[in-house]
């Protein structure tokens, strides 16, 4: 799946602080979004997408949370895709396709699994400064 973020003309932004309850409100707004941008929830990328969120921001509020006080979560949807972006302060930048190898069965390789299965794509890009990155999920819909 080659679809460019940059070209969808949905978006919507979500801010939350870096605790427990992010995941919820970010999971519930998912949802919304969805609905919103026309995807049924009975659409077969509608249950992945939303158990990715909730693990990306998982790992923000697990990980980030000291450098990061506020995690964001970014959606666009265009034709055929939907993407959304969890975004944190923290500079570590995880290997995603090492997470298969080096960590089968962790949250970060089962995020990567679930969109390679959809025919997605996972992308990690580094903020401009280094002190913080966006997971980038892309799922057809």
């Amino acid at each position: 799946m080659s679809v460019q973020v940059e070209a969808m003309p949905y978006r919507h932004v979500l801010v939350v602080p870096a605790m427990g309850s992010a995941v919820r409100i970010a999971r519930e707004t998912t949802e919304l979004v969805l609905v919103e941008c026309g995807v049924g929830l009975r659409h077969p990328s509608v249950g992945p997408a939303l158990l990715i969120v909730a693990e990306l921001v998982t790992n923000a509020v697990r990980h980030a949370a000291v450098s990061s006080p506020v995690i964001t979560v970014t959606y666009a949807r265009g034709p055929g895709a939907f993407a959304f972006a969890v975004h944190d302060r923290h500079p570590y930048q995880p290997a995603l396709f090492g997470a298969l190898g080096t960590a089968p069965g962790s949250g970060l390789a089962m995020v990567v699994e679930m969109t390679m299965e959809l025919g997605g794509t996972a992308v990690v890009r580094a903020d401009a400064d280094g002190r913080g990155k966006a997971i980038w999920i892309t799922l057809p819909v």
